[in-house]
């Protein structure tokens, strides 16, 4: 049986020609479902703590929640595109230290895991760095797309998170300030859900230069 295929397109970039294949694409849209995931589970939190508050059963399931959270952020930074390499790495370790802090930490906590780093700010010098990871992915998306609510997000997050840390804000505004968080990133994963695939793999020959010139530098 003969196997057919549709011609590539050929794109012109800024150090030659590249073409997109069907699995750069198949990487754009796990890249976005990760997201989604992400977003979804942080909204579905963060909603369950503003509304309800600290009872039993929230406090039960924010660990589930930030599971899939912390999974479709993982799944996000394996299929990202981002040109430096270093950079991508780094955003990586970061989640990977993040999540096995908090793997530890929801072990050997005797209380709920959400309660226990709510009430023990210093837990996000280790699970914070989660959320490093996230920011990156923010800061990728504010400058390549120039979007409005990742350029919220950007500062936001860490605002937030070191806010709690060194107890300068209120409960009013941490709970103003996730409740923006939750809704500015349900927005930015719907709006990437509709985004023309394409852009996000952006310029193949720059990978392509950069690569070599790795291989230059070691050679």
């Amino acid at each position: 049986m003969k196997t057919t295929y549709e011609p590539l397109e050929v794109y012109q970039g800024q150090f030659g020609q590249y073409t997109i294949t069907p699995e750069d694409l198949r990487e754009v849209k796990i890249y976005r479902a990760g997201l989604i995931l992400s977003a979804l589970s942080f909204a579905v939190g963060s909603g369950l703590i503003l509304v309800r508050g600290a009872t039993s059963l929230t406090l039960t399931l924010l660990t589930p929640l930030l599971t899939l959270f912390c999974l479709g952020l993982g799944i996000s930074l394996i299929t990202i595109h981002i040109y430096l390499i270093p950079l991508h790495r780094f955003l990586q370790v970061c989640w990977g230290i993040g999540t096995l802090t908090a793997i530890v930490l929801s072990i050997s906590c005797q209380e709920p895991f959400a309660l226990c780093v709510y009430q023990t700010p210093l837990t996000l010098l280790g699970i914070g760095f989660i959320f490093v990871a996230l920011t990156g992915i923010y800061f990728k998306e504010a400058f390549c797309f120039n979007r409005l609510e990742t350029k919220l997000l950007t500062p936001l997050v860490p605002i937030l998170l070191l806010g709690h840390l060194f107890g300068v804000l209120s409960v009013e505004i941490e709970q103003a300030l996730l409740g923006i968080w939750a809704g500015l990133f349900i927005i930015f994963a719907l709006r990437k859900a509709i985004q023309p695939l394409t852009p996000d793999i952006g310029d193949k020959s720059v990978f392509t230069y950069l690569k070599q010139q790795r291989s230059a530098s070691v050679s």
